[in-house]
C-alpha cells in the first residue's frame, strides 16, 4: 500500500519494478488503477511463485546488495529488514541469526520494503512523517498460528509509537508495514507544517463495507507557517502527596522527556486540599511518563487526553556579555535568555541575575519582529 501510494504520488513505477525485477527474488510486479469505497487509488500488486523456502537475513541483504537499486536505497531497505528481524527475534525468543521469515520475509515483503524505499527517493523525499497508526484488530492466521492483532513482531515495531484501533476486525497494520514506518519515520502525529506538491493513494486487497482501505501520502516541502503538532496530557489529582514527592516527580519527569509539568491547586472531595499534577508530552512518551506517574506517586489512576499545539520555530544563539557567553532562545517574533546560564554565569561573576539577563537581551544581535 505504501508503494503504491508513492507510485501514485508519482513515483516512477517502471523504475519501481526493474529494482524489484533485479533483487530475483521471483517476483512479477503488475500496477492497477482500482477504487476503495469510491477513492481511486493505485494496487501495487506482487505476484510470487509457490514456495515452502524460508530465507534468513544474511540471505536477504545479500539479495539486496546484489541489486540495482541506488547506495540509499540498498542502506534504507536493509535498516528496515534490520529492525524488523530484531522484532521477529524478539517475539519468537530466539536470537537474530535463527530467524526464519516466512510471511515477512517472503519475495512479496521484500519487494513492497524495496520498492517503498526507493519510491521515497524517486519522489526526493528526505524526511518522513507518519501519522498515529491503525493497527485493527481481532485475530490474524500466521504460519505460527492464530495469534491477536497487532500481531508480536507488529506490537514489538510500534512499541513507544501512537497507535489505535478503529474499523473492520482485521489485520490493518503488517509487520512489513510497521517495519518501514518504524526505520524511517522521523516522527509520528500530526503532520508538519509544509506546502503540499503531490498526494498519492495506495490501496489493500481488501474493500471494507465502512472503510476504505487505502493508505494516503502527502509530498511536499517544509514552509514557514506556523507548526501545529499534537500533544498527550496526562493528569491526576492527588491528596496524599507530600510536597517533597510532588516536586520529585516533576523533576523526574522534566528529566524523562516532559514538554512541560504544571502543578495546580485544587479543591478535592471531602473539602480536602489537593494538586493537579499536569503532564504535557509528545504522544510517543505518553505511556512511558504515565509508568513513572504510578510509580513516584499514590495515584491509582490517571487521566488522558489530546491537545493541539502550535509552535513557533526557534533557534539557540549565543550572546556574549562582559561576565559570560549565555545563550539565548530565538523565535521570529522575539526572545529570552536561557535561565540556566544566566544563573551559572551569575554565580560564577559573582554579579545579581538581573544584571546577566538585562545584558543578555542588550546584546542580543536580532531585534524583536512585528508580526
Amino acid at each position: 500500500m505504501i508503494t503504491g501510494a508513492l507510485a501514485d504520488a508519482g513515483a516512477d513505477r517502471q523504475a519501481i519494478a526493474d529494482a524489484i525485477h533485479s533483487l530475483a527474488a521471483g517476483a512479477t510486479i503488475t500496477w492497477d488503477r482500482v477504487k476503495r469505497r469510491g477513492m481511486a487509488a493505485e494496487k501495487f500488486r506482487v505476484e510470487v511463485e509457490e514456495t515452502s523456502n524460508h530465507r534468513h537475513l544474511p540471505h536477504i541483504l545479500e539479495m539486496i546488495d546484489r541489486s540495482a537499486v541506488p547506495a540509499a536505497v540498498k542502506k534504507n531497505a536493509t535498516k528496515v529488514f534490520q529492525v524488523l528481524a530484531e522484532a521477529e527475534a524478539a517475539a519468537h525468543g530466539v536470537s537474530i541469526e535463527k530467524v526464519h521469515f516466512h510471511e515477512v520475509g517472503a519475495a512479496d515483503s521484500i519487494a513492497d520494503i524495496v520498492g517503498a524505499c526507493l519510491g521515497f527517493q524517486l519522489l526526493g523525499v528526505t524526511e518522513i512523517y507518519c501519522s498515529a497508526i491503525n493497527t485493527g484488530s481481532g485475530t490474524v492466521r500466521t504460519e505460527h498460528g492464530v495469534l491477536p492483532v497487532p500481531a508480536p513482531a507488529t506490537a514489538a515495531l510500534l512499541t513507544g509509537k501512537p497507535i489505535y484501533a478503529r474499523g473492520p476486525a482485521t489485520e490493518l497494520t503488517t509487520p512489513t508495514g510497521a517495519a518501514i514506518v518504524a526505520a524511517l519515520a522521523s516522527g509520528f502525529g500530526s503532520m508538519p507544517a509544509m506546502t503540499v506538491e503531490s498526494i498519492g493513494y495506495g490501496a489493500g486487497d481488501k474493500d471494507f463495507a465502512d472503510h476504505a482501505n487505502l493508505v494516503r501520502v502527502m509530498v511536499g516541502r517544509r514552509s514557514g507557517a506556523r507548526e501545529t503538532t499534537t500533544v498527550s496530557v496526562i493528569e491526576v489529582n492527588l491528596d496524599d502527596a507530600t510536597p517533597q514527592l510532588i516536586a520529585f516527580t516533576a523533576e523526574r519527569l522534566l528529566e524523562a522527556g516532559a514538554l512541560d509539568v504544571t502543578l495546580l491547586p485544587v479543591q478535592m472531595k471531602k473539602g480536602r486540599p489537593g494538586v493537579m499534577l499536569q503532564v504535557i508530552a509528545n504522544p510517543a512518551d505518553r505511556e512511558r511518563l504515565a509508568d513513572l506517574m504510578f510509580q513516584e506517586t499514590p495515584a491509582l489512576g490517571l487521566r488522558f487526553h489530546e491537545a493541539e499545539r502550535r509552535v513557533l520555530p526557534r533557534e539557540w544563539v549565543t550572546v556574549d556579555t562582559q561576565y559570560g557567553s549565555v545563550r539565548v532562545k530565538t523565535s521570529p517574533y522575539g526572545f529570552t535568555p536561557e535561565y540556566e546560564d544566566c544563573k551559572a554565569v551569575a554565580l560564577a561573576a559573582k554579579v545579581p541575575l538581573k544584571l546577566v539577563l538585562a545584558e543578555a537581551v542588550t546584546n542580543h544581535p536580532q531585534k524583536t519582529k512585528k508580526p
